[in-house]
């Protein structure tokens, strides 16, 4: 689930990304452009029933990520605004913080 929420004068775009904490049993990356694919840069924390971050991006951009879980399974967000081909055939998730 992605949720976004602007500062007053739209200068960022907090963004919270979760996932249920039963598609994990030990850890949750998020990977994507906003962190150049970078495996460890930004782990979710387990919170009660659900594991989740929030970003502060740049408004009016799209960005490509994924969640890498329990370093092994690569999974798309089930609420991303869309999905596009990558250059491995299958799909990325996609936000866009201008909406």
């Amino acid at each position: 689930m992605l949720t976004k929420e602007f500062t007053p004068k739209r200068t960022v775009c907090k963004v919270t990304f979760t996932i249920p904490a039963e598609s994990a049993e030990k850890d949750v990356q998020l990977v994507g452009d906003f962190n150049d694919w970078d495996e460890d840069s930004d782990p979710l924390t387990l919170n009660g029933d659900k594991w989740e971050i929030t970003l502060r991006l740049k408004p009016q951009t799209t960005y490509r990520f994924k969640y890498l879980i329990d370093g092994e399974k690569w999974e798309n967000d089930a609420a991303a605004d869309e999905y596009v081909t990558n250059i491995f055939g299958t799909e990325d998730s996609v936000l866009n913080t201008g909406k």
